[in-house]
């Protein structure tokens, strides 16, 4: 699967099997991304005028082969959290109760009451 920088245009569709006539069909429902229509409710979908149940089940189809919807199951998560490396915080407390210090990749805020030492 090749990967694109930002929202992949919807007539890509046509080369996952999905008619041009229905890819303008979407066009006129205000879809213009192939990741608008994969992230949409079936129930919202249904609504774009001419769009058959069995044709919308293609299209969504064709869309989770096109955009990675990004759910995993439980064991890879766990098995990428392995791999996180911590960084310290200087304080071997802090770094003790965060669980082993500040996560990369990720943002952490400290906040508290006003003179209370978060600096």
């Amino acid at each position: 699967m090749e990967e694109l920088d930002g929202p992949t245009p919807i007539m890509k569709l046509e080369e996952h099997g999905i008619a041009a006539g229905d890819i303008k069909k979407l066009i006129e429902g205000g879809f213009h991304t192939i990741e608008a229509v994969a992230f949409m409710s079936k129930k919202h979908l249904v609504l774009v005028k001419g769009l058959s149940e069995n044709k919308i089940d293609k299209i969504l189809e064709a869309c989770l082969k096109v955009v990675p919807m990004g759910f995993q199951t439980a064991g890879a998560y766990l098995d990428k959290r392995k791999d996180l490396v911590y960084i310290s915080s200087g304080s071997k407390s802090l770094d003790t109760l965060l669980g082993g210090g500040l996560e990369t990749g990720s943002i952490t805020e400290l906040f508290g009451e006003f003179r209370t030492g978060k600096t």
